[in-house]
C-alpha cells in the first residue's frame, strides 16, 4: 500500500457514497410524491399509470445500488485484491509473445466481469422487466445475444486492443498521441459500419412500406434537407415493450429507424413531431460537437495514461506488482471512473442543453401540441417517472425532467 492506494480508494468511497445518497434521495423523492399525479399531468396521464412508473422506478433503483455494490467488490478484488496481479502473472507463463500475453491477461479480466454482470441482467430482464410488463425476450434469445456480444467483441475488441498495445510497445514517448488518432478512426468506422453490418445480427430492420406515414415522413426530410439510406421499422418488441426512434450512421450510411411499438403506439402526426427531435440532433450539428467532445477527453486521457505508465506508484498502489503497457491500460479503464464521476453534471447538463434544441427545431418543423402528446404517451407507456428528484436528475438524466420538458414545448405550441 501506497499514497495512491489511500487516494484511490478514498475517491471510490467519495465517489460511490455519493451515488448511494442520490439514489436514496431518488427513491425518498419519488415516493412522496407516487400518491399523486404532477398538476401539468393530471388530464393526461392516469393515476394508476403515475403508481407504476414510481414502482418501476424503485425497482430500477434497488438493483442499480445492488450492481453498484458488487461493482465496488468487483473492482477492489481486480485490483487491490491482486486479481489483476494474478492475470498478468499467470499468461506469460503459457503465451511467449508478450503483447499477445497482454492481450489474453486484459481480455480475460473484461470476461470474467461480463460473466459476474450476466446475473444482474437476468434479473433485470426476467425479473424487473417481467413484472412490469416490458420484457418481450426469451431465455433462449437471452442467451443468444450474450453469445453474440461475447463473439461480436472478441472478434472487432481483441484485434483492436493488440494493435493500441502493439503502438503502446513500438512507436516511443508519443505512442499515446497515436492511439488516441487510431481510436478515434476506428470509433468513425464503427459508426459507419453499424446501421448496414452489426445492428442487423440482433434485429430484423424492414422498409418502410408505402403509404401516408412514409409520405409524411419524406415530407419532414425534404423540408429539413436530410438524406438518407433509408427509413426502417426495426423489430424491437421481439426483446421489450419500451418504444424508440433515432438515426444513426455517418455519410451516405445513415439511417432512420422507427421501433415498431413505437409505431404502433402513436399516431402518424406524432411520429413526425418524434422524428423531427431526432433530425434536431442532426441540424443543430449535436452529433459533431458530441463527437469533437469525447475526442477531447479522450486525447487528455491518453495523455494521462502516457504519465502514469512510467509510475511504479500507478502500478504498486493498485496492486500489480510487475509494471507493463497493458496492465496500465487495464488499470487506468477501470479506476479512471472513481475520479471523473463529479464531471457527470457537466455533461449531462450539455446533453439535456441538447434535447431542448432539438425539441425547439421539432417545434419549429413539425407540430409541438404532437410533440407533447407523443412524449407523454412514451413518458406513461415506457414508465418513466414524472417526478424525479432535481439533483438525482442533474447527475443521472441526459434528458430534462418530464414536466419541464413539457413547459419548455408549451411556449412553443
Amino acid at each position: 500500500m501506497n499514497t495512491f492506494t489511500i487516494i484511490f480508494l478514498i475517491a471510490v468511497f467519495i465517489s460511490s457514497s455519493v451515488q448511494f445518497w442520490l439514489a436514496r434521495r431518488q427513491a425518498n423523492y419519488v415516493a412522496a410524491h407516487r400518491a399523486n399525479v404532477p398538476e401539468a399531468f393530471k388530464d393526461k396521464v392516469p393515476l394508476a399509470a403515475h403508481q407504476k412508473a414510481a414502482d418501476y422506478s424503485q425497482a430500477k433503483l434497488k438493483l442499480g445500488n445492488f450492481d453498484g455494490l458488487l461493482s465496488i467488490v468487483v473492482l477492489l478484488s481486480f485490483t487491490l485484491g491482486g486479481g489483476i496481479n494474478l492475470a498478468f502473472s499467470y499468461w506469460p507463463t503459457v503465451i511467449e509473445s508478450p503483447l499477445w500475453a497482454g492481450v489474453a491477461a486484459t481480455a480475460s479480466i473484461f470476461l470474467l466481469m461480463t460473466l459476474i454482470e450476466i446475473p444482474t441482467s437476468l434479473y433485470q430482464t426476467f425479473v424487473i422487466e417481467e413484472k412490469f410488463g416490458f420484457n418481450k425476450s426469451s431465455v433462449g434469445q437471452f442467451i443468444k445475444d450474450q453469445v453474440l456480444q461475447l463473439t461480436l467483441g472478441a472478434a472487432i475488441g481483441l484485434p483492436f486492443l493488440a494493435l493500441i498495445l502493439w503502438v503502446m510497445d513500438n512507436v516511443g514517448s508519443l505512442w499515446w498521441l497515436w492511439a488516441w488518432a487510431i481510436l478515434m478512426t476506428f470509433s468513425l468506422l464503427m459508426s459507419w459500419l453499424y446501421p448496414t453490418v452489426i445492428a442487423p445480427l440482433f434485429n430484423k430492420f424492414t422498409p418502410m412500406e408505402e403509404g401516408s406515414l412514409k409520405e409524411r415522413i419524406q415530407g419532414l426530410l425534404t423540408r429539413c434537407g436530410f438524406n438518407s439510406q433509408g427509413i426502417f421499422i426495426m423489430d424491437g418488441s421481439k426483446r421489450s415493450g419500451h418504444g424508440n426512434a433515432y438515426f444513426t450512421g455517418l455519410g451516405n450510411n445513415k439511417r432512420i429507424v422507427f421501433f415498431d411499438n413505437l409505431v404502433a403506439s402513436l399516431d402518424e402526426e406524432e411520429l413526425e413531431s418524434v422524428l423531427a427531435h431526432e433530425l434536431g440532433h442532426f441540424k443543430c450539428k449535436h452529433v459533431i460537437k458530441m463527437l469533437f467532445a469525447t475526442s477531447i477527453m479522450s486525447l487528455i486521457s491518453f495523455a494521462v495514461l502516457g504519465w502514469l505508465i512510467n509510475e511504479a506508484w500507478f502500478y504498486n498502489g493498485l496492486g500489480v506488482e510487475q509494471a507493463s503497457n497493458a496492465a496500465a491500460l487495464l488499470l487506468f479503464m477501470l479506476v479512471s471512473s472513481s475520479f471523473t464521476f463529479f464531471m457527470q453534471p457537466i455533461s449531462a447538463y450539455f446533453q439535456r442543453k441538447f434535447e431542448f434544441e432539438a425539441d425547439d427545431f421539432a417545434a419549429n418543423n413539425a407540430k409541438a401540441t404532437k410533440m407533447i402528446s407523443a412524449l407523454v404517451k412514451l413518458y406513461e407507456e415506457n414508465a418513466n417517472t414524472l417526478t424525479p428528484d432535481p439533483l438525482y436528475s442533474a447527475f443521472h438524466y441526459s434528458h430534462p425532467p418530464a414536466a419541464i420538458r413539457i413547459a419548455h414545448l408549451e411556449t412553443k405550441a
